[in-house]
């Protein structure tokens, strides 16, 4: 049906529903002669009267009293349709999907959300693990969390962290039987604990920078993960040296129960952000979930 005869039934409807072309003009915003002309047009095309008009009132007839039973209820179903996703744009709901990397998801996304999502059960959130560079438009994601130098140029970037470095760690069983490296090169020979990551399409080299000399050492072991959490619990029982997160290693440094080496060589770098389109249309729930993420420092 085309766009204008929908006008001409909303026009009879409030013709017929206020029994006056006067208020039914004004409630549209038109002129009486305008909606006399509408109405006469949608009977002409009906070929049926549809309002009895009298120089005093104006009343359906049988045909528009059937017309204003079956049509009318069909568009306040619209009209309530309409309303009920108005309230969306008020009332943060509906289901936000983030990729992440396990350590973003465990230090900052679930600790923040622990704390947003009891006030507000009608926003759902879907957190994806995942170390490659996904294209969240592609994949229909509504937000992405990497490290500051991942994220593409053409996406929103908002700091969710602060700055990171990484620690390179060895239990002491395993330094009472090996020397400590005191220089990246001395990593060579030594039991490390790789990190296997899509993003490098193999093994993940081991960064290290001192006074503005970068470098980057591949490293060898008996051990390959894809997760950083493995990496710990393989160091933490003697298995060889890992580099992680220093955040993660902190506590274990303070019980002993881990050994840091070449701290001087593991500057610290941008940490993570959300990103998301420039051209996404924010939600309130959306809004909502930037604003607890940002960093506040």
């Amino acid at each position: 049906m085309p766009r204008e005869r929908f006008n001409d039934l909303l026009a009879f409807l409030a013709v017929a529903r206020e029994r006056s072309f006067t208020r039914a003009a004004a409630q549209l915003g038109v002129s009486q002669s305008a909606l006399s002309h509408t109405i006469r047009g949608l009977e002409e095309r009906l070929g049926l009267r549809l309002l009895t008009r009298t120089t005093r009132s104006v009343s359906p007839t049988e045909a528009g009293e059937r017309m204003l039973r079956t049509v009318g209820p069909r568009f306040e179903e619209i009209e309530a349709q309409l309303a009920g996703l108005s309230d969306l744009r008020e009332k943060p709901a509906g289901t936000i999907r983030i990729t992440a990397v396990e350590h973003a998801a465990d230090g900052i996304l679930w600790p923040k959300l622990a704390k947003l999502l009891p006030r507000y059960p009608d926003i759902k959130v879907e957190i994806m693990i995942d170390y490659g560079l996904t294209d969240i438009v592609a994949q229909r994601y509504d937000a992405g969390v990497r490290l500051g130098e991942q994220v593409a140029k053409d996406m929103i970037a908002l700091r969710i962290g602060p700055d990171m470095r990484m620690a390179v760690v060895g239990a002491p069983s395993y330094f009472a039987r090996r020397s400590p490296p005191k220089t990246p090169h001395d990593l060579i020979g030594h039991e490390c604990i790789n990190l296997r990551l899509p993003t490098h399409g193999g093994l993940y080299a081991w960064e290290f920078e001192k006074g503005g000399r970068e470098l980057k050492v591949r490293v060898e072991g008996q051990l390959i993960f894809n997760m950083t959490d493995q990496m710990l619990s393989a160091a933490l029982a003697g298995f060889g040296m890992a580099y992680i997160p220093e955040d993660l290693a902190e506590p274990h440094l303070a019980k002993g129960r881990l050994k840091r080496v070449l701290k001087d060589w593991c500057a610290p770098f941008a940490g993570y952000h959300l990103y998301y389109p420039s051209r996404r249309q924010s939600s309130p729930a959306f809004a909502l979930l930037v604003d607890t993420l940002r960093y506040r420092g």
